[in-house]
């Protein structure tokens, strides 16, 4: 376990930079940048691994809910090589419609293996 301090709120920031990425070869730049070539995703409703398939996934989020966007809720926290922090996510300049809270696993810094959950979600989303 790496004993050193993350900086989780910029960790967190990382990640929903991706998910509000919508040019997928900027995207792929993120996720090469920011996780493992062996990471892993998953929520109650997707799950992906490796850096392409969360790319993917995460473009077929943009294709479901054009023109939302993802936002940090509350305070990131990391603790060792694991994080959690919490989002939301709706149209862009409208009330949010979705929230979650998401844990991470990191390795040397980078996002390893993430576990979201859905707080909140409408009937129909």
């Amino acid at each position: 376990m790496n004993t050193a301090a993350h900086d989780a709120t910029a960790i967190a920031q990382r990640y929903i930079a991706v998910w509000n990425e919508t040019d997928a070869a900027r995207r792929a730049e993120l996720i090469e940048a920011h996780w493992t070539a062996d990471a892993h995703y998953v929520d109650p409703m997707a799950q992906a691994s490796g850096r392409e398939q969360i790319s993917a996934l995460v473009g077929a989020v943009h294709q479901r809910y054009p023109g939302f966007r993802f936002n940090l809720f509350g305070k990131a926290e990391a603790h060792g090589d694991n994080l959690r922090f919490s989002w939301t996510l709706g149209p862009s300049g409208a009330e949010d419609l979705i929230q979650g809270t998401d844990f991470a696993q990191l390795d040397a810094g980078k996002l390893q293996s993430v576990t979201g959950f859905l707080d909140k979600v409408p009937v129909g989303a």
